[in-house]
């Protein structure tokens, strides 16, 4: 169903969506495509009065095929003692468009219970006063605990579609001490039910947006065929898989997509209109990406300019919401002292450790110790590097360079002289003409996420250290191995 969507005079947008069954599942799916966390009060125009505005109560007295909608947003605590206008509520609370097809931000340290809604709140807060007094327990009726769930999962679904045992754990906690009468008087912990209530919640409600087109949801949707490996974030991306932006279809994107190639064939590319338009067509991009799962070259023949390192720069803060270059060397800076310090302890057991640092008594340079650091990660944590790193020399045949080589990094030597440094994806060279190994690292951890690649098995915990440690991206979900060595560096002495 089309539909066009009066904010206020100044904002007013045209979406798409499938009608769902019940009004309740309708508001719920037009709150996640116009990004909007409070109630909405919902006005349709009805032919029956000459087009004047009604509020919607039932979904059948929507026209079919196309309608036009006026929406305000409510606060509904605010509204009860206020009488603040509707179009004030709603240009407070409406993201721009580009807000509502991506997240912006990664889980939170400690996860904020959302406001409810007023008579909701108003029992809980009766319930927390009682349970302050003597410890009486609220009881809390179906409906009551259907709304908070409802809400608990809309929010968790700002920051992932597919939240850890962690996560969860959080929430549940979360909800306990900001509301202690709603604790669990059979359960040790208090909230051990409320867990797998979110967990359960939290699946319906992707199971809406899945059907409602969610591009997220839908790229896993069951079929009749073979089994598939689940398609979602597994490196901490917040925009892993964006929806379109409202009313930009697929073919508008793809005519934008190749305004790119024909902008970067030009001499003089304009990098300010290629850079506008790879921003509106991340969504298309990420679609491509990760349903279709393209060759590299083939990605490359499509996207010319993602292949460029400012533009692995913007991609990966796209989908991290974090700059490239400033997390990864700030993180190595600050860790690459004590990390040289465990190397040493390690030499003896490790002769390619004590030939890398070796190094360093000519040249002590802080580039240099980046160098050391990185590629000596490997050795450290007991990882074979040599499928990814490799060393050649410039009068050997260009295409036998990279050859068996699906991620990693080549050095090519002129003899004793270092001629050019490069990043190679499944045997070909990607970038080249880079004269820093650490920088040379930094693309390579940009291209994985850019292209959704997983990290090489054989050294799947060095990336994760580069990943989780160094650049602090999903760093509460390490591995064992990974977390001592975290804590490890962050201990104050040794």
């Amino acid at each position: 169903m089309l539909l066009r969507v009066i904010f206020n005079k100044d904002d007013i947008r045209k979406i798409q969506i499938d009608l769902p069954e019940t009004l309740e599942e309708f508001f719920s799916l037009l709150k996640c495509k116009l990004g909007v966390e409070d109630d909405l009060i919902v006005q349709y125009e009805d032919r029956d009065f000459d087009n004047e505005l009604c509020n919607l109560t039932n979904l059948a007295d929507l026209p079919e095929g196309r309608a036009t909608l006026k929406v305000t947003v409510k606060n509904a605590i605010e509204s009860y003692h206020t009488d603040s206008t509707s179009d004030t509520a709603s240009l407070a609370s409406t993201p721009s468009r580009e807000d509502i097809s991506t997240r912006r931000k990664h889980w939170p340290e400690v996860f904020q219970i959302p406001r409810f809604s007023y008579d909701v709140e108003l029992h809980l807060k009766r319930g927390n006063e009682a349970y302050q007094k003597d410890g009486t327990l609220l009881n809390i009726r179906k409906d009551t605990k259907s709304e908070i769930l409802d809400t608990l999962a809309e929010k968790m679904y700002e920051y992932t579609a597919y939240p850890s045992r962690e996560e969860y754990d959080s929430v549940a906690q979360s909800l306990i001490k900001t509301h202690p009468c709603l604790r669990e008087p059979g359960s040790s912990k208090g909230w051990y039910c409320w867990k797998f209530s979110l967990k359960f919640k939290m699946g319906n409600y992707r199971n809406k947006l899945r059907m409602a087109g969610c591009s997220e949801l839908q790229v896993n949707s069951r079929s009749s065929g073979p089994k598939q490996k689940l398609k979602r974030a597994k490196k901490a991306e917040v925009n892993f898989l964006p929806d379109f932006p409202d009313g930009r279809t697929e073919d508008v994107l793809e005519e934008e997509r190749l305004q790119i190639i024909g902008e970067m064939k030009k001499k003089r590319a304009d990098m300010k209109k290629i850079e506008e338009m790879m921003v509106s067509t991340f969504s298309l991009r990420r679609k491509q990406i990760v349903e279709e799962e393209p060759p590299v070259a083939e990605v490359k023949m499509k996207w010319p300019a993602l292949f460029t390192e400012q533009q692995i720069g913007a991609e990966f803060t796209r989908i991290t919401s974090v700059d490239l270059t400033q997390s990864f060397f700030t993180g190595l800076d600050q860790h690459l002292p004590r990390l040289l310090t465990f190397y040493r302890t390690k030499t003896e057991r490790s002769p390619e450790l004590k030939k890398l640092l070796l190094k360093l008594e000519s040249d002590n340079s802080n580039r240099m110790k980046r160098a050391i650091t990185l590629r000596g990660l490997p050795y450290f944590l007991s990882e074979d590097p040599s499928k990814f790193l490799r060393t050649v020399e410039a009068t050997e045949p260009e295409e036998s360079m990279a050859r068996d080589m699906n991620v990693g990094i080549l050095l090519i030597n002129d003899g004793e002289d270092l001629l050019d440094m490069t990043v190679v994806l499944e045997d070909q060279i990607i970038l080249h003409d880079i004269k820093d190994f650490s920088k040379a690292v930094a693309m390579l951890m940009g291209l994985l996420y850019v292209l959704n690649i997983d990290y090489p098995v054989e050294l799947r915990y060095t990336f994760e250290v580069i990943q989780k440690v160094l650049m602090n991206i999903g760093a509460d979900h390490c591995s064992a191995r990974v977390h001592g060595l975290r804590n490890r560096l962050l201990r104050k002495t040794e």
